[in-house]
């Protein structure tokens, strides 16, 4: 009986001489030994038979065939033809594949019963032996039809196939020259059966300057019929699975057409990497200009071009000058195929990058943008700028090793100081204590002044550093360029003509503002400014209304007022008593209040304080509203109490209106207010000797009540409570104070208790009702905003400035309580329209990221998703300012910063910052990078240009680890609930 083996391996090969030994070297050597080979030799003219027939001769599983199909997928069908093996592997004649392949590809099979394939990881063999880094694609194990449609993401020797489904299938499309072996792995994957994965490089492919894969031509010619065939039905597969039957599902507007894009960039890499240029650029028009796809459009680019140089990773940027013009062309050109530069040179400084990355600098590197070098750190050199050069990736080297990699923008020469900075920024202080000293032997080091909290071994170095530099400026240098883009951004502020009225700085508080045990002082300074609560306001027009409704029956001859103010009840409860006596601690609201009501003969002014003056006696009606709070304590509140029953006669009234306090009844609303309210007062009145309530009125903020000093033959009775609603305009001084439905957590209480790491920065965009549908995820309905700020509000948040959180991080200080960064993107009118309100009312703040250049017009970088929002104008930014909202930079022109050149970037910043203080008469210190695209020239820039804080790609929580210059922060969709914002912030207070 004959044997079937497990596994037949076909090996085609053509004047195979040079290669062929080590391909057949590669299965004896195999851990499992139930297989046979079929090397089919394809017209060879060389020793091929002479070496296959060795292997058939020393080894039984070896077998021959003759073929003269002239080409692999002949030669490999000629070998199907024979095979008995369960299992079909594929290895060409220049190839190989670890001993543990089959082992290891069986083994995944055994515990995938339903797999159809299995298929491992590979690595390129350059002609000089060196080996690229490992590739493997996880997708085609999650969907491989859909990425067999659009490439060939697999090597031809990588994986092992079921033998019955490939000829079913049958076998490689001998019409195609190249790219047969992809079109055979689509067909197999739109049966919809299941692949498995083997995560590790266990294939070996050698790449040659004779190798099929180097003709683009012919590759892209075959490459367009097999993506048309992935693209649509293929009578070719009688059984198809059934959502592959018509072919891929173009998502996401991505086509055949992009398909063949990309792989049309491969080749055109290629060809640069071997010095020829047969791609045009037009057929890469339907790659994706998209900023998320520069880094894939690099990465396809390298990768092309390494086969094309037939180099390794670590070689490329060394053979520049062989290949960069062409490529740097290439990518030119695609900007313009674009109609978009920009994004070309993002594709530029990602490739450029990626070179550097892999490059150990050896001798400096000149790319088209970037420079590549070693910098002594002991003894830096100015560098001049070649022409075109924007950025600097170096390694900075002490004793032969690098000590730190720098990356960075730069507008002209480098020089000696700047060099050194940089070391004291990223080189180890342990590292530079022994630099200094070795520098200071030989030059003279002025004494370093410390800081507070500084590290002393750091500074000391840092200044001798820079000392021995010296602080010469150079116009040709970096800041030198710099300090002429300040000018020049100076210079453009001053002249625009949004910027001609500058919002004054707001008033500091002096030492003298803070409380103190003088009480006559403490109410004079109150009064120092007229009208300090707002009188006027409807709010407090209702409730005088709702004292005057409370007043006692029939006439009242002696009535007092207590803490009158300025008068406002004064002259309103004047006519309807007898006479008046009113009276407040403060001299300066005393006259305004005499002023107020000259008018009134009937009332009599004078200073009094009731907390340790005789209050005159005999009184129908005694008045004191809204000024128990600032008792010390209920003790003291007992003790008025007492007094005021006995400034009344008999059967007198007394009455007071207060609002409700948190600190009586944290589960109801009311204000969040140090201090006991209404609620504690009425009590603590009610329980008075002498004192009975005779009648409430109530709303949810207040309450005014009316009670009466019992005469001897007195009985109390049930008072009378209306509960009433508000109708009048809460103001935002009182509004912020309130927290509606009361409180989980008060911000003294967790101010006192609650110290942490990290806190949340909030990342909004538009809060409207209304917007265009693609972009409902950037944009929250104001009543889902209001909900989302009620409720910190409620749990004891209070909101913070970046500032202050740069702060926290320098001084490495544990946040107290529970602070929250709540910050707006690009500055839309619907921020002040709805945002800031709502924001006020919670008395929470926000910073706002504004664009510069488009303040007053609207969002164009969202036209393509509908009518672009409007942006705020400079008046409303000077506006909210003044209110008490903080603003930071969102750049000029909100382009995403990777595909800006250093200068232009550098002038982006400055200009915006410069812009902001104008119109906010603060300092601008925080930026958001647009779209949240960074790269790593922005931060240094940005604190070249005077922001010390920075928010950029990163999501989650901000703690004391973070550097302030790339702040991470959590993006609030509009697509989501309220639990969701409250899973993610209460995710970081732990």
């Amino acid at each position: 009986m004959v044997h079937n083996p497990l596994v037949s391996i076909v090996v085609p090969a053509h004047n195979a001489e040079v290669t062929l030994a080590r391909a057949l070297d590669c299965l004896l050597d195999q851990e499992i030994m139930d297989w046979e080979a079929i090397v089919v030799d394809d017209a060879s003219k060389d020793a091929t038979a002479a070496i296959v027939a060795g292997y058939v001769e020393r080894d039984a599983r070896f077998r021959t065939l003759s073929s003269c199909a002239h080409s692999a997928a002949g030669a490999r069908n000629c070998g199907i033809s024979t095979a008995r093996g369960r299992w079909l592997m594929f290895l060409d004649a220049d190839d190989w594949v670890d001993a543990s392949f089959l082992a290891k590809m069986l083994a995944a099979l055994e515990h995938a019963p339903d797999a159809v394939a299995a298929y491992c990881g590979s690595r390129r063999v350059m002609p000089d032996g060196q080996l690229t880094p490992s590739s493997i694609p996880t997708e085609i194990a999650i969907q491989p039809f859909e990425t067999f449609a659009r490439r060939c993401a697999i090597r031809t020797h990588a994986l092992l196939v079921d033998r019955k489904t490939i000829v079913e299938l049958g076998g490689f499309d001998v019409s195609l020259r190249t790219c047969e072996d992809w079109d055979l792995w689509q067909r197999l994957a739109r049966l919809g059966k299941r692949w498995v994965m083997v995560d590790e490089p266990l294939a070996l492919y050698r790449t040659s300057p004779n190798s099929l894969t180097r003709n683009s031509t012919q590759m892209l010619a075959d490459a367009e019929i097999v993506i048309a065939r992935g693209f649509s039905a293929d009578p070719r597969v009688d059984h198809p699975a059934s959502a592959h039957a018509n072919g891929a599902i173009e998502a996401d507007g991505r086509t055949a057409s992009e398909a063949l894009a990309w792989f049309a960039l491969w080749n055109a890499a290629s060809d640069c990497g071997s010095g020829r240029r047969s791609i045009s650029p037009q057929s890469l028009r339907a790659l994706p200009a998209g900023r998320k796809w520069a880094r894939d459009i690099a990465k396809v680019a390298f990768d092309g071009l390494m086969v094309g140089s037939l180099s390794v990773p670590a070689q490329l940027a060394a053979s520049w000058d062989r290949f960069g013009g062409s490529l740097t062309e290439l990518i030119t050109e695609l900007g313009k195929v674009w109609d978009d530069p920009v994004a070309g040179r993002r594709v530029q400084y990602q490739l450029e990058e990626m070179l550097l990355d892999f490059d150990d600098l050896a001798a400096p590197r000149r790319l088209a943008r970037t420079l590549g070098i070693r910098v002594d750190a002991r003894n830096p050199a100015s560098i001049e700028l070649p022409k075109g050069i924007d950025q600097i990736y170096a390694y900075l080297m002490m004793d032969g090793q690098i000590e730190a990699v720098v990356q960075f923008g730069v507008l002209g020469k480098v020089t000696r100081r700047h060099w050194i900075e940089l070391i004291r920024n990223f080189v180890p202080p342990e590292r530079l204590i022994h630099s200094a000293a070795r520098l200071a032997r030989r030059s003279p080091v002025h004494a370093p002044q410390q800081g507070a909290g500084a590290d002393k071994s750091n500074m000391f170095a840092a200044e001798a550093l820079l000392s021995i530099a010296g602080r010469r400026s150079d116009r040709d240098s970096h800041f030198g360029k710099l300090a002429r883009l300040a000018a020049e951004a100076r210079g453009l502020v001053r002249s625009s003509a949004e910027a001609t009225e500058p919002l004054a700085a707001p008033r500091r508080a002096s030492a003298a503002d803070g409380h103190d045990n003088d009480r006559t002082s403490f109410w004079n300074r109150r009064f120092a400014i007229e009208d300090p609560w707002n009188y006027g306001s409807s709010y407090e027009q209702e409730k005088y209304e709702r004292q005057l409704e409370i007043l006692p029956a029939g006439p009242i001859g002696r009535a007092l007022e207590l803490a009158c103010a300025e008068g406002h009840f004064t002259r309103q409860l004047a006519p309807r008593v007898g006479h008046l006596t009113a009276t407040d601690i403060s001299a300066v609201a005393i006259g305004r209040a005499r002023a107020r009501c000259s008018d009134q003969p009937n009332v009599e002014f004078g200073v009094l304080d009731f907390c340790v003056d005789t209050l005159p006696g005999e009184m129908d009606l005694i008045v004191c509203s809204e000024v128990l709070y600032y008792l010390d304590d209920l003790a003291e509140l007992r003790r008025i109490a007492k007094k005021i029953v006995e400034a009344l006669a008999p059967g007198g009234s007394f009455i007071n209106a207060h609002a409700f306090v948190l600190r009586d009844n944290v589960e109801r609303t009311g204000f969040d207010w140090n201090t006991f309210g209404a609620q504690a007062i009425s009590e603590t009145l009610a329980g008075t000797e002498g004192l009975v309530l005779d009648q409430s009125i109530q709303t949810e903020l207040y309450r005014i009540d009316r009670f009466r000093r019992l005469s001897p033959d007195d009985v109390a009775t049930e008072p009378m409570v209306d509960q009433v609603p508000i109708r009048a305009r809460l103001e935002i001084g009182v509004a912020r104070n309130i927290v509606w439905g009361g409180a989980r957590a008060l911000r003294r209480d967790v101010a006192r208790s609650e110290r942490r790491q990290r806190i949340p920065v909030l990342m909004y965009h538009s809060v409207s009702d209304e917007g265009p549908a693609a972009l409902a995820r950037f944009r929250l309905t104001p009543a889902a905003f209001h909900s989302q700020m009620s409720w910190l509000r409620a749990n004891g948040f209070h909101a913070i400035r970046s500032e202050q959180l740069e702060w926290f991080i320098a001084n490495r200080q544990p946040f107290v309580g529970r602070p929250v960064l709540i910050t707006f993107d690009d500055g839309f009118q619907n921020f002040a329209d709805h945002a800031w309100p709502i924001l006020r009312a919670n008395d929470l703040t926000a910073e706002v990221f504004l664009v510069t250049d488009l303040v007053g017009e609207s969002a164009l970088w969202d036209a393509d998703s509908g009518p672009p929002t409007q942006l705020m104008d400079a008046g409303t930014v000077r506006r909210l300012a003044a209110e008490g909202a903080f603003f930071g930079s969102h750049l000029a022109t909100h382009r995403a910063i990777d595909g800006l050149s250093s200068s232009d970037l550098a002038s982006e910043l400055l200009r915006s910052r410069m812009f902001i203080e104008r119109w906010t008469g603060r300092l601008t210190t925080a930026f958001a990078a647009p779209f949240s695209v960074t790269d790593r020239r922005l931060g240094r820039l940005a604190k070249e240009c005077g922001y010390r804080i920075g928010f950029g790609g990163r999501h989650g929580p901000a703690d004391l680890d973070c550097d302030p210059i790339d702040l991470p922060r959590i993006e609030i969709r509009g697509d989501r609930s309220l639990d969701d914002f409250v899973a993610r912030v209460e995710a970081v207070l732990g």
